[in-house]
């Protein structure tokens, strides 16, 4: 297995240096304080009341939220900036590996079908909880019925089309990615995105060794947000010379 307990500061720098990682976490931080400047600018006229440059209330009032939003995303991402830094760096790496294209399109089709599949059955059930509830309403309103009716058609219409949209731009998003996977403790790059579990309230559920529809490795995570509990699977193709299960206990340890 490419472990990179094995390797000196040196050679992994030769190694990330050959796969040429980019750190994708760093430019949303950047934008993230743009923008968040921006609206500190505006909120600044604002309070200076210029007579050249008025600011109207509801102006002023969208210019905080987008400021406290930005901020709040450059915080995380620079967290997520860090992170991803030292598995780049090889400091908290296990191992990596380059898929080939053939592995790519593998691994873009399998998770697509995999999402698609999990969009599916959250589709039902929440089309369900739709019927049950703007149901009821239509069921014993007196007057609105028509109008609750489109509201409920229009909402099942914007589930469709993301439960049926996006499995396939996480598709050509992964056929576009760069192959590249780097594998750490608590964090994985894979094929241009970072996961990491390694939050509050986070971890590592499962690793085991993928033997359909490809060789390699099998991860679940899970983390919690404002969403409460999420659970992410990942399903990456590996080389033969990779030692998974040399792997797998790395993880496990």
């Amino acid at each position: 297995m490419e472990t990179h307990k094995n390797f000196a500061s040196s050679d992994l720098s030769k190694i990330n240096s050959t796969m040429k990682v980019k750190n994708n976490q760093v430019a949303i931080v950047k934008w993230s304080l743009i923008i968040a400047g921006i609206m500190l600018v505006i909120m600044v006229l604002a309070f200076l009341d210029l007579e050249a440059l008025p600011v109207h209330p509801a102006v002023m009032f969208l210019c905080v939220f987008l400021f406290l939003v930005a901020i709040v995303v450059a915080l995380m991402f620079r967290g997520r900036s860090k992170k991803l830094k030292k598995l780049i760096s090889g400091e908290n790496i296990i191992a990596s590996w380059t898929m080939s294209s053939e592995d790519i399109v593998a691994y873009a089709d399998n998770l697509a079908r995999h999402e698609k599949f999990k969009n599916k059955v959250m589709f039902g059930i929440t089309t369900l909880f739709i019927f049950l509830i703007f149901g009821s309403f239509i069921l014993f309103m007196e007057e609105g019925k028509g109008f609750m009716a489109i509201m409920m058609v229009g909402l099942i219409v914007i589930l469709a089309l993301f439960t049926f949209g996006m499995p396939g731009y996480y598709k050509n998003r992964n056929l576009k990615g760069d192959g590249h996977v780097l594998i750490g403790k608590n964090y994985a790059y894979v094929n241009g995105i970072f996961h990491n579990w390694d939050y509050p309230l986070s971890g590592l559920t499962k690793a085991w060794k993928l033997k359909k529809p490809f060789y390699g490795i099998g991860l679940v995570y899970y983390y919690t947000d404002r969403t409460l509990t999420n659970t992410e699977e990942l399903f990456i193709p590996a080389p033969e010379e990779i030692d998974v299960d040399a792997l797998i206990n790395e993880l496990k340890a």
